[in-house]
């Protein structure tokens, strides 16, 4: 057994993800969760770092009701930890997705190319946040290595995650897709919060 007497971020690399654990989330981790969500999602955009679009910060009863729904309802939200929280992601499956969002199959702008059989059976990453400041650790990787054993075992093997573009790019959400060996799908606009948001749409196969 080794005793550690640092916390996780004074770490080496190697032994940070070594000691991290994924979990499936549930309702006594909220406000660490929450904590994450602010760390990330606030007024500031930093594309470099990676965001969340919403400031978390400026309602704190309305995120945490809305974050503890997703926790007691996504069978696929997972947290990464170690002495705390560190990170989380939230997945739909094709049916929760679509109740929150019945227009998003013919809102999309499908490449070409892109075989809509793929539609058939599918979950949506819609959030990864990683606490600010650990980005690049190798924490999210992690999270999503979880989500597709889980998949896996489901018979599910069709991902989709959409990226923000404009009006702010997201490049560490990019480069999370290339490091995944997602693929580019499509892209569709969306109105939220009285702005006009493009996002791409990326796929990637279970296996």
């Amino acid at each position: 057994m080794v005793v550690v007497n640092k916390t996780s971020v004074e770490l080496n690399h190697f032994m940070f993800k070594k000691l991290l654990r994924v979990r499936k989330a549930n309702p006594s981790d909220l406000n660490e969760v929450y904590a994450i969500a602010c760390s990330v999602g606030t007024s500031e955009k930093i594309s470099e770092q990676g965001f969340l679009v919403d400031d978390y910060r400026s309602n704190p009863k309305f995120y945490k009701k809305k974050l503890l729904n997703a926790i007691m309802n996504l069978e696929h939200f997972y947290v990464a930890e170690y002495d705390k929280i560190y990170g989380f992601m939230m997945a739909y499956t094709k049916e929760q997705w679509l109740a929150d969002n019945p227009d998003w199959i013919t809102d999309v702008y499908w490449k070409p190319d892109f075989d809509k059989s793929k539609l058939d059976n599918f979950v949506v990453v819609d959030k990864t946040a990683i606490k600010a400041g650990l980005t690049g650790q190798g924490i999210g990787s992690l999270i999503y290595t979880r989500l597709l054993s889980d998949l896996k075992s489901e018979g599910i093997e069709n991902i989709f995650a959409e990226t923000i573009i404009s009006p702010q790019p997201n490049f560490a959400s990019l480069q999370f897709r290339k490091k995944q060996k997602y693929t580019l799908a499509g892209m569709r606009y969306e109105h939220y919060n009285d702005k006009l948001y493009t996002d791409l749409v990326y796929y990637k196969k279970v296996e």
